[in-house]
């Protein structure tokens, strides 16, 4: 059920209320969900059915985030990436309760800082279990309750399982690992390749071309994930793999809708004006070009859609870059040091 919460209450009040209330061990328990896009709206449905307690926020909600929030069990963050530095430190200075987890659903990476939004909420919440949810999961596709299944992750196993729990629904299913940066680094990558995706469909290049752009994304992606600690085994799985598949291949997903529209000659800006949310591979292939460069990773695809994003390349031109890029073996690319 989505409570509704008072507004007359005050937040000194909201916090003292808070204090004393220890996490929820019953069956049924409180879940606030901090941004109500598409996707924490999505989630916040799944939980609705398993008859868990709903309390909604974002920026133009006529709640106080402290009552939201308040006595949460759970708390989960939706809010895109540009968002999340400001609603952490929004959340810090109200305070949670003891044992709260905190649930990370945002994919990308942070323009000022490169932290993940899971490393900004955990360094404004160091003795709070953090847990990301990532996987091949379209909002839309979400809300019309097809199978689909999710990824859990955390250094915290406890909390991942308590999250599992929480999500599991007859057609929602939720598995838990313990590579949090790997699991939330599968589903931010992949935003990039959709653009590729996207673009590589709109030019209409083939079958083979998209499958050979997938398959030379995955060790990209793996490229990046190891580089900054997440195992490798991770990408193969729903947050890697599997949320590539899915986005790289949906008209629904709003990156791959970037993608075709730069192919069908667009501009970026006409494109973003006319998506219904936000496209978060914009922004992470910015951010990724300065963390692979910080780091000396070879990102080929992710170069080479940055190019395009900042209209220095055309479609044409990105697709020719690749094509004639120096002949290796195939698994070379997951060890060597250059883009050369």
């Amino acid at each position: 059920m989505i409570e509704r919460i008072s507004t007359q209450v005050s937040p000194d009040d909201t916090l003292r209320a808070a204090a004393d209330i220890a996490p929820c061990d019953s069956a049924i328990k409180t879940l606030a969900v901090i941004g109500v896009g598409a996707w924490g709206s999505a989630l916040a449905a799944i939980a609705e059915r398993s008859e868990h307690k709903i309390r909604m926020w974002s920026r133009r909600s006529p709640e106080n985030l402290a009552d939201v929030i308040a006595g949460a069990d759970i708390v989960l963050s939706a809010v895109s990436m540009k968002g999340v530095p400001s609603v952490a430190e929004q959340v810090r200075q109200i305070g949670l309760t003891e044992g709260t987890i905190i649930v990370t659903a945002t994919k990308g990476l942070d323009p000022k800082t490169l932290r993940t939004p899971s490393k900004i909420w955990q360094d404004a919440f160091p003795d709070h279990p953090v847990v990301v949810l990532s996987g091949p999961n379209l909002s839309k596709e979400i809300v019309q309750k097809l199978p689909a299944a999710t990824v859990v992750a955390s250094t915290d196993i406890p909390a991942a399982e308590s999250v599992q729990e929480f999500f599991s629904t007859d057609t929602f299913r939720v598995y838990v690992n313990t590579d949090p940066i790997g699991t939330e680094l599968g589903g931010t990558l992949k935003n990039v390749m959709a653009i590729a995706s996207g673009v590589c469909d709109g030019m209409k290049l083939g079958t083979n071309a998209k499958a050979a752009l997938l398959t030379r994304a995955l060790p990209e992606m793996i490229r990046v994930g190891t580089t900054l600690g997440a195992s490798a085994e991770t990408f193969f799985g729903l947050s890697g793999l599997g949320d590539l598949l899915a986005t790289c291949d949906s008209p629904l997903s709003r990156n791959y809708q970037v993608g075709f529209g730069l192919a069908r000659g667009k501009t970026l800006v006409e494109i973003l004006d006319q998506l219904e949310g936000t496209a978060e591979g914009v922004n992470t292939a910015r951010v990724l070009v300065r963390l692979a460069n910080q780091h000396e990773i070879p990102i080929p695809i992710s170069r080479q859609v940055s190019r395009l994003l900042k209209g220095v390349t055309t479609p044409q031109e990105a697709v020719q870059a690749l094509m004639e890029r120096d002949l290796k073996p195939e698994f070379c690319d997951l060890f060597e040091d250059d883009d050369s």
